[in-house]
């Protein structure tokens, strides 16, 4: 896989963007195909840098899914053109919402977790901006639909948020009225958010607010875990805990004690 393009329309008069997505790097299973997990980058980064380092983990059983936002004009570096999965002007939980990119890079994702087999089971995870997009797409495979209202078509066994934030907060809380399936999957849902204390571009307390905003819609299965002196990047620790979250949350070969 190597360029797509995603568009989803809200119902407005207006006309929806389209937007390019770069390269796709895929890593392959060394052993039996159990679950297939996309991980997002942050901004301005892209698939292929990720991609070497989750090929090195002790994970045979998961098949890795890297794709490369697309280059966009990003309010937070002024309007300049970065990759990034939606357009941003805070990296916080309280920042502007644009609704459309999210959408629009959440459908990016679906339409990648459903060429999977049957049988594969589905996570999503990520760092700082790729965090942000990864509980997008959980608020709406919970609730089961689109910011837009379209229906989401995928069903998540497993979220994964690095060095990021919960956007849509806000808004999240005027979701409690759900059907009954919805409050199933919301509180069903394993979600693992890891934050280094150190961070200074993503700052901890948005991430520690992240997951006290999850848990008080109805997530009620978030592992929250903080890193003292980290910053924003990953260390061997905090993988070695994603690791652990994924064998067991996945029911894959191996384990960790």
């Amino acid at each position: 896989m190597s360029y797509g393009s995603s568009s989803i329309t809200s119902g407005a008069k207006t006309t929806a963007r389209t937007f390019e997505y770069g390269r796709t790097h895929v890593v392959r299973p060394k052993g039996r195909h159990l679950a297939t997990v996309v991980w997002l980058h942050g901004l301005g980064d892209h698939g292929a840098s990720w991609s070497q380092l989750l090929e090195t983990l002790p994970l045979p059983n998961i098949k890795w899914i890297c794709p490369t936002a697309p280059t966009r004009p990003v309010a937070v570096f002024g309007g300049f053109p970065s990759n990034a999965w939606f357009d941003v002007g805070d990296l916080s939980e309280s920042g502007p919402e644009d609704i459309e990119g999210m959408d629009a890079s959440a459908a990016h994702i679906a339409n990648l977790l459903s060429a999977e087999p049957a049988d594969i089971k589905l996570g999503v995870g990520g760092f700082s901006m790729g965090t942000a997009t990864a509980l997008y797409s959980a608020t709406c495979c919970a609730y089961g639909k689109y910011g837009s209202g379209k229906l989401y078509p995928v069903n998540l066994s497993a979220v994964v948020g690095l060095s990021g934030w919960l956007p849509c907060a806000r808004s999240l809380k005027n979701k409690l009225e759900v059907s009954q399936d919805a409050a199933r999957r919301t509180s069903s849902l394993p979600i693992l958010l890891c934050h280094g204390k150190g961070d200074d571009v993503v700052l901890y307390k948005h991430g520690e607010k992240s997951s006290q905003v999850l848990k008080s819609v109805g997530f009620e299965n978030v592992t929250f875990k903080t890193y003292n002196g980290l910053g924003h990047y990953t260390v061997p620790g905090e993988m070695e805990d994603v690791c652990k979250f994924l064998v067991t949350t996945l029911g894959l070969d191996g384990s960790y004690s």
